[in-house]
């Protein structure tokens, strides 16, 4: 008992046993969590593992069922965000609350207690922008700024409360390189001054790099805690999961075939003014081929998958060919029989209706080139079994093909909605976030099957974030940049620094029709 109070006191915060069950499910059973001062703890494990509910719990979001939170030493009860912050502790969610219309100073002041907005606070801001690497000019309205940039927003916000932990969920993920890069060494730095950093990511080489020790959790409960230098990414992987991930070779080794899609000096004004207009996109793909393209969130992802899947129309007609067919002017169900198949980022609403069931949100996409619909007449069994098919096929946990979307889990709605794609076999996919929100063992299951799509002879667009799954599965790589596109390069001469520079727009935005 001795030890165990004296470890209480040399830590900054101490979690026994916490707790917490929604209905039909455990969140958290039973966790325990020791960080210490100054130090960079991970918190590791898939989507569902329990982080966003123990972290909640830290933060006064949720309260535990049952546990105990030792602050300082000393047990705590932490009703309440405000308690939270009022503690010191403080947290940069991965989704942003800020106001596109309002300016970074307005954006703050919303978010810190009326003692904390002072009147020097615009030079408060300019002070900790410059000392800790986070350039910010407070008068720039967030709308015109980069998502690094309205990031920063946040953590300096959190910095001006002078926190003693710090809460940070998937930082990088709307992040160049370059830019995770500089934010890493603003975390060293507070860390090297006492700050204690709780650290969310699925980047486990961003771990290994960042982290002294790390946090497991699996199906809700601690799998293991660890000194991360004694730790590989794979052995953390396989400790997240509870199996070891067997090594996939994703290059194709067949020489790309005929060209099957191409994009020509595609231009697109914005209709929101928030959105983000294209400027002469260009690109080929030719079959047997995956072109990947990366960016950081917000730079016209979007909008390039809609004219590309159809949802937004464009001329001339010949700015968009699918094996040699002009269709920029048609919409989704014309270039669906044309052989094109999409993929959505947006699950709910967007890739699947919540309220329709799996086989109806499959009659959606699949009725025309699966046959499934005749003369006016669904034809439900053959449906239910292409349906059933999907099921099977990509491990889509639910209660059947008559399980509305709505009650799936996001990560096994995502593995419904690209298998019911995949298994069309289109000959051209594009694809927006393939495995967001999936475990590591799906996701390797679902770029394995885009690489087999592709060896079939489909053309694949790859749109993500995850620069990891884009060098793994991408034989060229291009990137997005304020609705600009560069010119791709073959994936296995390009460097990290280049894709940072291209994410960036540093690199000029050459045509790949000049090639």
């Amino acid at each position: 008992m001795t030890e165990t109070n004296h470890s209480r006191h040399e830590s900054l915060l101490n979690l026994l046993d916490m707790t917490r069950s929604y209905p039909g499910l455990l969140a958290n059973d039973q966790i325990n969590l020791t960080l210490n001062r100054g130090e960079i703890h991970a918190l590791l494990g898939e989507n569902g593992a329990g982080k966003s509910t123990l972290v909640k719990m830290i933060y006064g979001v949720l309260k535990p069922d049952s546990g105990q939170i030792f602050w300082q030493g000393k047990e705590t009860s932490i009703n309440s965000p405000a308690m939270a912050r009022e503690l010191g502790i403080a947290m940069v969610f991965q989704h942003f609350s800020l106001f596109d219309s309002l300016t970074v100073l307005e954006n703050i002041v919303l978010g810190l207690e009326a003692r904390e907005a002072s009147d020097n606070l615009e030079a408060r801001i300019v002070e900790i922008s410059a000392k800790y690497g986070l350039p910010l000019e407070p008068d720039r309205h967030v709308y015109s700024l980069s998502v690094g940039e309205r990031q920063r927003i946040e953590i300096i916000r959190c910095l001006l409360q002078n926190p003693k932990l710090l809460i940070m969920d998937e930082p990088t993920s709307v992040l160049t390189p370059q830019e995770a890069e500089s934010l890493f060494e603003t975390l060293r730095r507070l860390c090297h001054e006492g700050m204690s950093i709780l650290y969310i990511s699925h980047k486990l080489d961003e771990i290994k790099a960042l982290c002294r020790y790390a946090t497991i959790l699996r199906h809700g409960r601690v799998a293991a805690s660890v000194r991360v230098q004694d730790e590989t990414a794979n052995s953390l992987a396989a400790k997240m999961i509870g199996e070891e991930l067997s090594a996939v070779n994703m290059t194709s080794e067949n020489s790309p075939g005929e060209l099957r899609f191409a994009v020509d000096k595609l231009d697109y004004s914005a209709t929101d003014q928030f959105g983000v207009g294209l400027k002469q996109i260009s690109l080929q793909v030719r079959g047997g081929e995956i072109l990947g393209i990366a960016g950081v969130a917000g730079n016209g992802q979007d909008e390039l998958l809609s004219v590309l899947n159809g949802e937004i129309k464009a001329t001339p007609p010949s700015a968009i060919r699918i094996d040699g067919k002009d269709c920029a002017n048609q919409g989704p169900d014309q270039r669906r029989s044309l052989g094109l198949a999409s993929i959505p980022s947006e699950r709910l609403g967007h890739g699947a209706v919540p309220g329709l069931t799996l086989n109806e949100n499959t009659l959606l996409t699949a009725h025309d080139r699966m046959g499934l619909v005749r003369m006016g007449l669904i034809d439900y069994q053959k449906s239910e079994e292409f349906g059933r098919k999907v099921i099977s096929d990509f491990d889509v946990r639910c209660h059947g093909v008559g399980a509305e979307a709505g009650s799936l889990s996001g990560g096994n709605l995502q593995k419904f909605i690209v298998g019911r794609e995949i298994n069309q076999k289109p000959s051209v996919l594009v694809v927006s976030q393939p495995t967001w929100g999936v475990d590591a063992g799906a996701a390797q299951a679902i770029r394995v099957a885009l690489r087999e799509l592709a060896d079939s002879g489909a053309a694949i667009v790859v749109i993500s974030q995850d620069l990891d799954e884009l060098i793994q599965i991408s034989d060229r790589l291009a990137a997005i940049c304020s609705g600009a596109l560069s010119k791709a390069l073959p994936t296995a001469e390009v460097t990290l620094e280049q894709i940072g520079l291209m994410m960036s727009g540093v690199q000029a935005m050459d045509s790949e029709a000049s090639e």
